[in-house]
């Protein structure tokens, strides 16, 4: 599934495509338009809290911590659920080699986007900071704030971790998702991001731009280079011998996930 190889071409199109993305956004005049486009699908999103009361309370209850777990579950399955997307013999290489790409995303932007966004003052507050008017989860909802810890602002908002990595799995899947099947990972990936966009926690620009960036140049060095091949030989050298364990476990022997352990 994952090849140890160097695909050059599609790497170098992966990366000027992402280099030109963020490129986009830092250019003063289309940065004018980013901004205004910014601006618009915020008051678009975020305004109907105000007025609507099942909208707010829908947005409030995706914009809880446990809830972001419910999104991680849902992704989880679509990984490891044998004969969905990936076939059961492969279940097993698909998850390390997304789980070696989300590490070089976490790598990237810890260790490398963390710094440069400081450096060239690329930083942000999220328009639930900013927006004269923008209306708050927090503060329509302050007791489900206190007890579930809802996200509605950032100070730093750029670029969009959480869009980072539902992109970049959205991104992962698409090549092996058959039909209609493709079309509900992009859904799901939508819908998934919407709560921080609602809300006010992020620009949309953090996600189109930001996130977007990020996985993209995850995507590339993870997949096109020989790391992920190298990174899923190195997982399943390690995770074997306690794979084996669990398929010995009387249920669990059916699942894709310890398929071929024996």
């Amino acid at each position: 599934m994952v090849q140890a190889r160097w695909r050059v071409p599609g790497l170098a199109a992966i990366n000027v495509f992402a280099l030109l993305l963020l490129a986009s956004w830092l250019w003063p005049p289309a940065r004018l338009l980013w901004d205004r486009f910014d601006a618009s699908v915020f008051h678009q999103l975020n305004a109907p809290l105000a007025s609507n009361s099942a909208w707010a309370h829908v947005w409030a209850v995706c914009s809880m911590r446990p809830v972001d777990l419910g999104f991680g579950l849902i992704m989880l399955v679509f990984l490891i659920r044998g004969n969905w997307i990936f076939g059961a013999a492969q279940v097993r290489q698909a998850l390390y080699a997304f789980l070696a790409v989300l590490l070089l995303l976490l790598l990237i932007r810890v260790g490398l986007m963390v710094e440069l966004v400081k450096a060239l003052h690329w930083q942000r507050a999220s328009p639930s900071l900013t927006v004269d008017g923008a209306v708050r989860l927090t503060d329509l909802f302050p007791d489900w704030s206190r007890d579930w810890h809802m996200k509605d602002a950032s100070g730093r908002s750029f670029p969009g971790d959480h869009a980072s990595i539902l992109l970049m799995w959205a991104m992962f899947l698409s090549p092996f998702a058959p039909g209609w099947r493709r079309w509900l990972v992009w859904c799901l990936a939508f819908v998934f991001m919407l709560p921080r966009l609602i809300s006010g926690a992020h620009w949309l620009s953090d996600i189109l731009v930001g996130g977007l960036f990020l996985a993209l140049i995850a995507i590339g060095w993870g997949l096109y280079t020989p790391y992920a091949a190298r990174a899923c030989l190195l997982m399943e050298r390690l995770g074997t011998p306690v794979l084996q364990r669990l398929g010995r476990l009387p249920g669990l022997r059916q699942i894709s996930l310890l398929a071929g352990t024996e």
